[in-house]
């Protein structure tokens, strides 16, 4: 079942926002006139948002069928921000389920004007599109069963190992494939649900994505106990939030929203109440820490897609 694709959106009273984020909003233009996105916008009275049903606890569905999550809160700050200085209060937003597969390709080719979930910011994909500030930083990692001994890739060594399809993840675990000869028989999932079944059911040895996502699937199983995730990385993947590549306007407004996000210290509270406090619709708590990654973006806010830069 799907949500209704358009839903209203309620923006706050001006009085409601934070000091350094309205700061952020009146250093913007007047209105971007040049920006097709805000354009349209103005003209439909309705801006687009590519969601996630999935990924928890960036983009998925609450018991009510509808998205929530780290990054649809970000978002929604960015939507407010547009109602607000482009006077639209009764802007709507209409939200469209994406995956793996299909997020990069409806971003491309207009079909949204956001997309809100947990896409990893590369210097490949930025042909395609562009990405917001960083919003979080994870790695990639294998997840195995207790007692499999996989920590690294040496471990994985003609197995079988599953990940999801138009990921980061899978790209590198080929790649790494075919550099070190490691004769790695790979299961794609259409997601990561699918992807971790392999594992669950033996048909795979490991399951290769980033970690907070498996943290996510490992907390939601009856016995996460039988399952452990390697300490060693084998890539970092910095998340953005996608954006049309050919209006620069339009993501100088996103950044200008997240800076002040990350200024006021806003971000903090974002982070704790997805990561490290109870989260519907089950009150999972994944008590994950602020990496030291994320703490220096909160100090210094970035759109690098070099992996580098975060370490």
């Amino acid at each position: 079942m799907r949500l209704p694709l358009v839903s209203r959106l309620i923006v706050p009273a001006l009085a409601a926002w934070p000091a350094s984020l309205l700061m952020a909003l009146l250093a913007l233009p007047a209105w971007a006139a040049d920006s097709p996105t805000l354009q349209r916008i103005r003209d439909t009275g309705v801006i687009v948002i590519g969601y996630r049903s999935t990924s928890l606890p960036f983009s998925y569905l609450d018991a009510k069928l509808k998205p929530i999550g780290y990054s649809m809160d970000l978002c929604e700050r960015i939507v407010e921000a547009v109602a607000k200085r482009m006077e639209l209060p009764d802007l709507e937003v209409k939200l469209i389920p994406v995956s793996s597969a299909t997020r990069l390709p409806m971003m491309a080719n207009g079909t949204l004007d956001l997309e809100c979930g947990v896409t990893t910011n590369t210097v490949e994909r930025r042909k395609a599109q562009a990405f917001s500030l960083t919003t979080f930083v994870a790695e990639s990692k294998l997840l195995s069963k207790k007692g499999s001994g996989v920590q690294t890739v040496d471990d994985l060594r003609g197995k079988p190992v599953s990940s999801t399809i138009g990921t980061t993840s899978i790209q590198f675990l080929n790649k790494l494939n075919q550099q070190r000869g490691l004769d790695i028989r790979i299961l794609v999932g259409q997601d990561d649900q699918e992807a971790f079944r392999a594992v669950q059911t033996d048909r795979a040895v490991a399951f290769a994505m980033d970690d907070v996502l498996l943290r996510s699937l490992v907390a939601q199983v009856s016995n996460p106990q039988d399952y452990q995730i390697a300490d060693t990385p084998l890539s970092v993947e910095p998340y953005g939030i996608g954006l049309n590549r050919d209006d620069p306007e339009f993501k100088q407004w996103v950044d200008e929203v997240l800076r002040g996000l990350f200024k006021s210290g806003e971000i903090a509270t974002i982070y704790r109440k997805w990561f490290q406090s109870p989260i519907p619709p089950r009150g999972l708590n994944l008590q994950l820490p602020m990496s030291e990654a994320f703490k220096q973006l909160m100090r210094a806010p970035t759109d690098s897609p070099d992996p580098a830069h975060y370490r």
